[in-house]
């Protein structure tokens, strides 16, 4: 019996450093993914505040459309397309003209107002006889952090 007691000595030892190095390498994969998951939950709020602001910077634009006398030219050919959002430099004008960006009241966001013309085809006018309504496309940006929302719609008056 002496002899197999020799056979096993530091065996318990090597087992347990086995062990070891196999519950420090879970650790640090538990670790790294938990790490990876907080940098994902911090981008989705980064998104979801951005696409807020270009939300309520796009109802404003259309706020400025319903409730004001714009002074704009109907785009025409190229001119209809929306409008660079790489580069955005606020017009000093007043909000009551198209063909600029504006700051949105109390963000960090911006929208831009076009003039697309006049339709008698319009979803809220179901009869013909209601006359033809004047078209406006409106976009917002917003930008925070390293998250960059654009919103368009189309506004009908």
């Amino acid at each position: 019996m002496k002899l197999s007691m020799n056979k096993q000595s530091g065996m318990a030892l090597f087992v347990s450093l086995i062990f070891l190095l196999l519950l420090t390498i879970i650790g640090v994969a538990a670790m790294q993914g938990a790490g990876m998951q907080e940098k994902m939950a911090g981008n989705t709020r980064l998104k979801n505040q951005s696409f807020q602001l270009a939300e309520a910077a796009l109802r404003e634009g259309e706020g400025v459309v319903a409730n004001g006398n714009l002074s704009c030219d109907a785009c025409v050919g190229n001119d209809c397309r929306g409008p660079d959002t790489a580069t955005i430099t606020p017009s000093s004008e007043s909000s009551a003209t198209c063909d600029a960006w504006f700051n949105a009241s109390g963000n960090n966001a911006s929208y831009y107002i076009q003039l697309l013309g006049t339709s008698s085809r319009v979803v809220s006018r179901v009869n013909a006889s209601e006359g033809s309504a004047t078209l406006y496309r409106i976009t917002a940006v917003s930008d925070v952090g390293n998250a960059r929302t654009v919103l368009e719609s189309v506004y009908a008056k």
